[in-house]
């Protein structure tokens, strides 16, 4: 049996067994065990232990624990709450404006946490009842969430880049600069969907109350300094790692000190608050070290199969295809993973094979990242097993249906397939400020 026939039935029997339901990380260290054993005997027993030596050894892995539990503890202690309580009433006199701000709530979740699993529960726990209760439409309002949390894995300090730049060894700095604009360019798309939409139709976003609007000028800005400390959080822990004065690793701790001492200073840094952060945190970082640590293990096998250089003789070889369309096709292949795995189980399967061939394209492999990324938030959007919608389906009140939210995503996908096709005709949406900066 050739190699490309071995590396083709070790994916299928990976997908096969991931359709069983079994955890991911199971799936993937057992396919990639088990075919090592049978290719190379009892002496390719090292390989998983040597991917777990790897995992150990990769000093940026400690960013990931300390972005999440800056997010959590921002979360858990009411500072975002606070921060949506702000877009609230500044965005209130706008039809749809409490939509539009719950944007921005999204946007600066995502800054604070990198991953769309927060984002999405404070929108579905803060935002979601609130819009609710004030008259907006509820497949409008959930679509919006899930767009808004997705964007959590792209907007600077996203850990999905983070981890694509330690598989794809790229600087992660230059990772986050080229998500940034990227960001922006969705979350400023959502936003002018929704005005446009609820100008059309007034119904769908009505404004706040006269009543509620009439607040003074004192209150307004007491709400406006609350709502910018997470900003102050972010913009300090981003600008001292990008002037070069703290290392990727001293910003998170940075970050995740400077989320503590907020709460501390706002008096909510309470013993509940400080088991939820901790256990949350807990969880979600070991997922991303076993998924990781499966991934590694079964990339070892594929490495020693020479299936990158396989995959790129069928590509470009035997089907004759152009640098583009291969492109089109790796894309492809994510949103279909997408409707079986989250981002972090298809960028440590698939990175290691798709990151080389870019390069061997003559793609940028930043500007890929970028491309992957939002990739992955399409897919995790798409019916019918979007990640995103089961998320959803699991946090919102019961007279959200799970068709209302296969129905409120449609208008959103559209949107990020519009900014997937403007960054890839136009790379230096993504490229131009990690050039400018540096140099």
């Amino acid at each position: 049996m050739s190699y490309e026939m071995i590396a083709l039935m070790m994916f299928s029997t990976m997908m096969l067994l991931l359709l069983t339901g079994q955890r991911v990380f199971g799936v993937i260290g057992f396919v990639g065990a088990a075919s090592a054993l049978l290719l190379w005997g009892d002496g390719a027993i090292e390989m998983p232990f040597n991917a777990s030596f790897v995992l150990l050894n990769w000093y940026p892995l400690l960013t990931l624990p300390l972005f999440i539990y800056m997010g959590y503890m921002l979360s858990e202690s009411g500072i975002a709450g606070d921060l949506y309580e702000m877009f609230h009433v500044w965005t209130g006199s706008l039809k749809g404006g409490l939509a539009v701000g719950t944007i921005g709530l999204m946007v600066v979740v995502s800054a604070m946490n990198g991953l769309s699993v927060a984002g999405m529960a404070i929108g579905a726990s803060i935002a979601l009842p609130e819009l609710l209760r004030r008259g907006y439409d509820k497949i409008m309002v959930t679509g919006v969430i899930q767009a808004g949390s997705s964007l959590g894995i792209l907007v600077p300090p996203s850990v999905v880049l983070v981890l694509y730049g330690m598989i794809a060894r790229q600087p992660v700095g230059k990772l986050w600069l080229a998500g940034a604009l990227p960001g922006l360019l969705l979350a400023t798309l959502f936003v002018l969907y929704i005005v446009v939409r609820c100008r059309i139709q007034p119904n769908l976003g009505p404004t706040l109350p006269e009543e509620e609007r009439q607040m003074a000028l004192g209150e307004k800005l007491k709400l406006l300094r609350a709502g910018i400390l997470p900003l102050l959080i972010f913009f300090a822990m981003t600008g001292l790692f990008l002037l070069g004065v703290t290392s990727l690793v001293e910003s998170s701790a940075f970050g995740a000190t400077a989320a503590t001492l907020a709460a501390l200073v706002k008096r909510r840094l309470t013993r509940h608050v400080i088991e939820e952060t901790i256990r949350k945190t807990l969880a979600i970082s070991c997922m991303f070290m076993w998924i990781i640590l499966a991934a590694l293990c079964f990339g070892a096998v594929f490495d020693g199969l020479g299936a990158v250089r396989a995959i790129e003789n069928v590509f470009l070889d035997r089907l004759g295809m152009g640098p583009w369309e291969v492109l089109l096709m790796m894309q492809l292949s994510y949103i279909l993973m997408g409707m079986f795995l989250d981002d972090t189980a298809m960028l440590v399967i698939v990175a290691p094979l798709y990151v080389p061939l870019v390069m061997s394209l003559g793609f940028d492999p930043v500007w890929y990242g970028v491309l992957y990324t939002i990739t992955v938030q399409i897919a995790y959007m798409t019916p019918p097993f979007g990640y995103n919608l089961f998320l959803m389906r699991a946090m919102a009140p019961p007279e959200v249906s799970l068709s209302d939210i296969y129905r409120s995503v449609w208008p959103f996908v559209a949107i990020m397939i519009l900014g997937l096709a403007l960054v890839t005709a136009f790379p230096q949406i993504a490229l131009w400020l990690p050039e400018m900066y540096y140099g």
